[in-house]
């Protein structure tokens, strides 16, 4: 208020040119504050090189596994299913029992077949001895003609009767040992169809099994892949025949999600013919199958390399924005400045693109950052974290 009094107190032009006098200074003090504001930082993106290499092209096809041998366990003679001792899931070897019926009945029918036989062969005896005893008697004319013929065909009925007993016998074996049904392979059984107490018809099916180590893919490829890659594939086939390894193509496997298999596999064998409704042929491959984990009826994903694209330029996936079916990526230049320039994308190669057109090795383009770019604008680039190689 003092001040006020002061100013209202001077003459009223001593107080213009007091103030007029002050201006200067406010000006100058002002232009001072604008000049020492630091100008905004430069946007920080991350950055990788467009690289250059050979990089192996991937064909992929959808294949269904199944065991490499497989085999339907069926029962060859009815009867009551008295056993089951092999573990439902579990492995067993050649040879393994399997389920056991109840074999009473065949027993019974091998000795019956057994008493016929001996029946036979004491009659095949007799008509022998008699005939010993025509022989002579007919050539003397001490019996008739007649009588020699009745007494050679007895013999030759005997001698069919006595083979007739002989097969009998056999039939009655085998019908006792097929009571026991075994295991013809080594693999993992599955689950029984029967129970214990069950009664089993001839031919029933009662449970599959699989060689599972080593274990099949089966997969349509097209026509066209085919022409493209019998010479491979037929190749790989003959090395897998010979048992020699001469570098092939190895087919890999990609489970659930993009998981893949730890071991590769071979090329087995190319089904004889294309099948004309779908313009495809079935192709086999092979693959170890140590622990047991692939399972016949699991769906996997078989990839092959068809070829090799040379000199191929690359960049990461997440470098590429994709807007209406176009690509486009930004360009860090020379200068620092950004380019967004649109591209021409070919196959992926893991987590890279292959760039068609577009782009020149060694230019950087951006991988962090993207959101906030626009055309012509300055930033502040830095290496990506993660650079391919």
């Amino acid at each position: 208020m003092g001040y006020q009094h002061r100013l209202l107190g001077l003459p009223k032009a001593s107080a213009s040119v007091w103030l007029l006098s002050l201006l200067p200074l406010v000006l100058v003090h002002c232009k001072g504050e604008t000049a020492s504001a630091p100008p905004p930082p430069l946007p920080h993106v991350e950055v990788v090189d467009v690289i250059q290499k050979d990089v192996p092209i991937y064909s992929e096809w959808v294949g269904t596994l199944d065991g490499s041998v497989n085999a339907l366990i069926r029962a060859q003679v009815s009867g009551y299913l008295m056993r089951r001792p092999y573990t439902e899931g579990g492995y067993v070897k050649k040879g393994d029992l399997l389920f056991e019926l109840d074999p009473s009945k065949f027993k019974a029918a091998l000795d019956q077949a057994q008493g016929d036989l001996a029946k036979a062969q004491a009659q095949l005896m007799k008509t022998k001895q008699d005939v010993e005893r025509d022989t002579p008697l007919a050539k003397q004319g001490a019996i008739s003609k007649k009588e020699f013929t009745d007494s050679v065909q007895a013999y030759e009925a005997a001698k069919g009767a006595t083979a007739s007993a002989k097969a009998a016998v056999e039939q009655a074996k085998l019908n006792l040992g097929w009571t026991r049904i075994t295991a013809p392979i080594d693999g993992v059984v599955g689950i029984a169809k029967a129970q214990i107490g069950d009664l089993i018809d001839a031919n029933s099916e009662l449970t599959s099994m699989s060689t599972l180590d080593p274990i099949r893919v089966y997969f349509p490829i097209s026509e066209q892949e085919y022409l493209q890659a019998a010479e491979k594939i037929q190749q790989r086939y003959k090395e897998h025949k010979e048992g020699e390894d001469h570098g092939g193509v190895q087919p890999e496997l990609i489970l659930g999600g993009e998981k893949v298999y730890p071991h590769k596999g071979q090329f087995f064998l190319v089904n004889r013919q294309v099948d004309v409704k779908t313009g495809t042929i079935l192709v086999a491959a092979i693959f170890p199958n140590p622990n047991s984990l692939l399972r016949p009826g699991q769906f996997a994903r078989v990839r092959a390399v068809t070829k090799t694209r040379e000199k191929a330029l690359l960049v990461p996936q997440r470098a590429v924005t994709e807007l209406q079916g176009s690509y486009q990526v930004a360009v860090v230049t020379s200068d620092n400045t950004v380019d967004i320039r649109p591209i021409k994308v070919g196959q992926r190669a893991g987590n890279l693109w292959i760039i068609d057109q577009g782009l020149n090795q060694g230019e950087r383009v951006v991988v962090e950052g993207l959101q906030k770019l626009k055309a012509g604008m300055t930033v502040d680039p830095k290496p990506f974290r993660d650079q391919p190689e």
